[in-house]
């Protein structure tokens, strides 16, 4: 299974912001523990790609690493050299899509209209990033997939717990999940680590009857 494949199976990626050195793989161990398979380590936290390669080390193939946050095919090199298995933007950079491309690993570019859609599946993007998701809502994705079908869609921005599952019915493939799930800053004891660890098998528990679906009809 490549890794596009094995991030649309994980559904939920976890972004992870302004985490560090003290905290990176207590957080990345306790997601994985609680069944996460794809975790976004975003590249404006200081230090991100010496996070980035504690982590895939850490994890040893149990789920992926990836860069969040790349603006630009540079700092896309960079995350892609410390070992992210895949990249992330907020926004549509054609350049980092096609560097991307060029090393093999799945970068999800930003978008917010149907003509950035486009442009970015011509561009070689196999994945697009709904973003902010929250402000066009689900039934966005239910209609950009009239004219745009062959779009595979992560929805970020503003997704939970109470509404990731209307989410995934109208349409998107994965939903990242920002500070509603870690909160670094916040993680401090073994209690905390616990509570996400719970957290993350909420998740994942909410969305193993999308997958078992798609499993009836194949």
């Amino acid at each position: 299974m490549n890794r596009l494949a094995r991030i649309q199976q994980a559904r939920i990626v976890p972004v992870i912001r302004k985490a560090d050195e003290a905290n990176i793989l207590c957080i990345t161990e306790a997601l994985v523990d609680g069944g996460i398979k794809a975790i976004e380590i975003t590249a404006e936290t200081p230090k991100a790609a010496e996070l980035i390669s504690k982590a895939s080390e850490q994890v040893q193939g149990r789920a992926l690493i990836g860069a969040g946050t790349v603006l630009d095919s540079q700092t896309a090199k960079h995350m892609i050299e410390a070992g992210a298995d895949f990249i992330v933007a907020p926004t549509l950079n054609v350049e980092t899509i096609q560097l991307s491309n060029r090393y093999g690993v799945p970068c999800i570019p930003g978008v917010f209209t149907p003509t950035e859609i486009q442009t970015a599946l011509d561009a070689g993007a196999q994945m697009v990033k709904l973003f902010p998701a929250g402000i066009l809502g689900p039934d966005y994705i239910k209609n950009v997939h009239g004219p745009l079908p062959q779009a595979s869609i992560m929805a970020t921005g503003g997704i939970h717990l109470d509404n990731m599952m209307d989410y995934f019915k109208k349409g998107a493939e994965v939903v990242g999940i920002g500070s509603q799930l870690v909160k670094p800053e916040a993680l401090k004891t073994e209690a905390d680590y616990s509570a996400l660890q719970s957290l993350a098998m909420s998740y994942v528990q909410k969305t193993e009857r999308i997958n078992e679906k798609l499993a009836a009809h194949l």
